[in-house]
């Protein structure tokens, strides 16, 4: 042992760590003494604001989390958990791997993937279902390239191998994010009821195990640089990026899954950000035990490791285990089995006190409570100021924008851009039908639909977040991303149950970035509420910068929505695509002359300054209510909703899957752009059939949203206003292709 882990440690360590100098002074305030060099680091992960959301908790705990469905509350457990019926719980989660991705994409994306599995399987239920939502910066540069082809392969590469659907996603490209893309994943598995096993530890004596893989070098540090910014000189923390293998991980699995049948587990924890140092407090502090860990008994990869390195390796496929005395060969039994590690490395203890030994030597020594979220990690109330560019946004007028007189030209040039085209070129590399619980391959729907095996419901998931718009109005562009989530899973015949949010932000030091930060928490706060969501936990990410122009510039704010909804009846499983021709296309919800923030005014027209499309809260309530009528009682056989790209490429996405086409009159009373390209929200395509054409009017003069007669479903052909744009297949073709030329020219 190096005696540097035993030396007392300096503020100057301290700070070099990421703590602040009344930090530093606290800790030797709960510890009575200057902490060694160990303790110190230990501190300085736990209070990073990746575990300890000290910048963040404040708001945090404002957001609803209270539900009809809701089985545990946020923060109780690794991930959320809600009862879908029928005796069953679903668990799921989204959090970031944002900065090991921006270093090593492969490897981050990758063990993105693998830990939020864990966060699952360790609660006792079976991954059923993936999602990632993705943001990359200027397609046209190297950098970006090589960005999206490692952190797709690496998510396909992982997620494959493991053996989980990946069953939707979002992708979205803008310069903000050219030095700091975002990995954030999605997972969810299936449980019964009361089967949770959770993230505690008690009973003095009881054996604490490590199980799974072996731990390493890789990752140390690893949650203190996911709380700092990324620079020119980050690619020197490259150990901090961890390396994933999902051979081991589905292994560790089977064995997890196993042992939750026996009687044998006092609580369990994935060990992700710190390593045993996290997962060793975070189940000590909940209930006020302590516990005594031997180092030199963990199983490791490389030799001569310190104990610091041991604490605070973020190795993947591990988990440390709990188990009742007494019981300890049920458990050794099934990990050898699985041909795992299964070592004993400490007993529980009492008095809440952690203690780490060497042979036999104390290396350090601290209470489990102040580790813990919500325990006693400092709390700050960080400044916030309102950017000067939000006035600025509100002064666009779209008069002042002149109408294109080639529709078509702008129409083809739109569905060839990176955030509209499809994200095919990605998805292929991913397996969608491992498993054979995927609904939603051959007929596609909004949200990704997950067949519940041996009953007659589904799950209905999706993730979204249009982050120009939250850029635009922080309140108004989540609120957006919160009822985009909710309306995608309505139109595929699924009713809202509850969010996991992943919040992805710039420098919390920043006034206008924390700004940002406060004004998405209440937006998400109203929507939730509104739909009767509530916040089961998730992630905030922190520092996610990049360079523009020699000025550092936050990424737009990001607060990516994870949405759960559950399909009461599976045969009613609404999808997208237009079944025939002659069907009549129906528009639902109100149209308005408003082309801000959309795709066509930033990215087809350069206009980058504009505030966030028209969008009411309570208009979405209802528009959703009467679309889950319709479904309901059969009346329309195709919905898909208007979102980015507007109301064309609804259209051209209900066509592609059928070759469909459509023949469509633009409202007179608006610009044709902003009829067609303009992205107001709350906006529903619908097509019906002749025979349920009457009882459909009836039904809407009936409800309170408005809707209006677009035109039919015709052989091949767009036709706009009587012009005749040409085949589907065409802008179909560019569609399809698009993203792959970007990437490989």
């Amino acid at each position: 042992m190096s005696k540097a882990s035993t030396r007392i440690a300096t503020l100057e360590q301290a700070m070099e760590l990421g703590l602040l100098p009344e930090e530093f002074d606290k800790i030797k305030e709960i510890l009575g003494r200057t902490p060694n060099f160990t303790e110190m680091s230990i501190y300085s992960v736990m209070w990073s604001e990746h575990c300890s959301y000290k910048n963040s908790i404040k708001y945090l705990k404002t957001l609803p989390k209270e539900g009809d469905h809701m089985l545990v509350e946020a923060g109780e457990e690794n991930a959320g958990l809600v009862d879908i019926g029928n005796g069953l719980a679903c668990a799921f989660k989204i959090e970031s791997h944002n900065h090991p991705s921006a270093l090593e994409p492969y490897q981050g994306a990758a063990t993105g993937v693998g830990g939020i599995n864990r966060d699952i399987f360790t609660m006792g239920a079976r991954p059923i279902a993936q999602l990632n939502s993705l943001r990359f910066g200027n397609i046209k540069e190297d950098r970006t390239k090589w960005l999206v082809k490692g952190v797709s392969k690496g998510i396909g590469d992982y997620g494959n191998a493991f053996g989980i659907p990946m069953v939707g996603g979002e992708v979205f490209f803008d310069e903000s994010y050219n030095t700091n893309p975002l990995v954030n994943a999605f997972s969810a598995g299936i449980m019964k009821v009361g089967g949770v096993i959770s993230a505690t530890s008690f009973g003095v004596g009881n054996p604490v195990y490590i199980v799974g893989s072996a731990t390493g070098k890789d990752g140390i540090h690893g949650a203190a640089f996911a709380s700092k910014d990324i620079t020119e000189d980050s690619v020197n923390d490259l150990p901090a990026v961890q390396v994933g293998d999902p051979f081991q991980e589905k292994l560790l699995l089977e064995a997890t899954l196993e042992l939750a049948e026996t009687d044998a587990i006092v609580g369990m924890q994935d060990m992700g950000a710190a390593g045993i140092t996290c997962s060793t407090s975070e189940m000590s502090g909940k209930e006020g035990y302590g516990m005594d860990i031997w180092l030199e008994k963990v199983p490791t990869r490389q030799e001569n490791m310190q104990p610091y390195e041991i604490l605070l390796s973020e190795s993947q496929e591990r988990m440390l285990v709990v188990v009742h005395k007494g019981k300890e060969k049920v458990v050794q039994d099934i990990f050898d089995k699985w041909d795992l590690n299964c070592v004993q490395i400490g007993e529980v203890t009492k008095g809440g006190t952690l203690n780490y030994y060497e042979n036999g030597e104390l290396i350090a020594s601290t209470p489990a409570e102040p580790l813990i979220l919500g325990g006693g990690a400092p709390v700050y109330d960080r400044e916030f100021k309102e950017p000067a560019y939000f006035e600025e946004y509100k002064k666009f007028d779209i008069n002042n924008v002149a109408e294109p007189e080639d529709l078509k030209a702008i129409a083809m040039k739109l569905v060839s851009m990176p955030n509209i085209a499809s994200k095919r070129w990605i998805y292929e590399q991913y397996d969608s039908m491992v498993g054979t619980k995927n609904m939603g391959t051959n007929s596609p729907s909004d949200a990704a639909i997950v067949n519940v095996k041996g009953t007659n419901t589904a799950l209905a998931m999706t993730v979204d977040c249009n982050s120009r718009y939250v850029n635009a109005n922080p309140v108004k562009g989540t609120e957006i991303a919160v009822s985009e989530a909710a309306r995608n899973i309505v139109i595929s015949g699924g009713i809202p149950s509850a969010i996991t949010n992943c919040l992805n932000f710039g420098n919390p030091y920043n006034p206008e970035c924390f700004w940002q930060f406060k004004g998405a928490i209440e937006g998400m706060s109203n929507a939730c509420r509104k739909f009767k969501t509530p916040v089961t936990g998730g992630n905030v990410s922190f520092y996610n910068q990049t360079k523009i122009d020699g000025v550092e510039t936050p990424v737009f704010p990001t607060p990516t929505i994870g949405m759960i909804g559950i399909v009461p009846d599976k045969t009613k499983v609404m999808t997208l695509d237009f079944k025939q021709t002659g069907d009549s296309i129906f528009l639902l919800g109100k149209s308005v002359n408003d082309i801000s923030s959309s795709e066509y005014l930033a990215n087809v027209l350069g206009i980058k300054e504009s505030p966030s499309p028209y969008f009411e809260l309570e208009e979405e309530f209802e528009l959703q209510e009467t679309t889950k009528g319709l479904i309901e009682n059969g009346l329309v056989n195709a919905a898909h909703d208007c979102a980015d790209g507007g109301l064309f490429v609804t259209l051209s996405e209900m066509g592609y899957p059928n070759n469909i086409g459509f023949d469509v009159a633009t409202d007179s009373e608006l610009r044709k752009d902003a009829f067609l390209f303009g992205e107001v929200q709350s906006r529903i395509v619908v097509s019906v059939t002749e025979q349920n054409k009457e009882e459909f009017i009836e039904f809407m003069s009936e409800s309170n949203t408005p809707f209006s007669l677009l035109g039919e479903t015709i052989n091949k052909d767009i036709k706009i206003d009587n012009e005749n744009w040409g085949p589907l297949s065409e802008f179909a073709e560019t569609f399809n292709d698009s993203l792959g030329n970007h990437l490989n020219n």
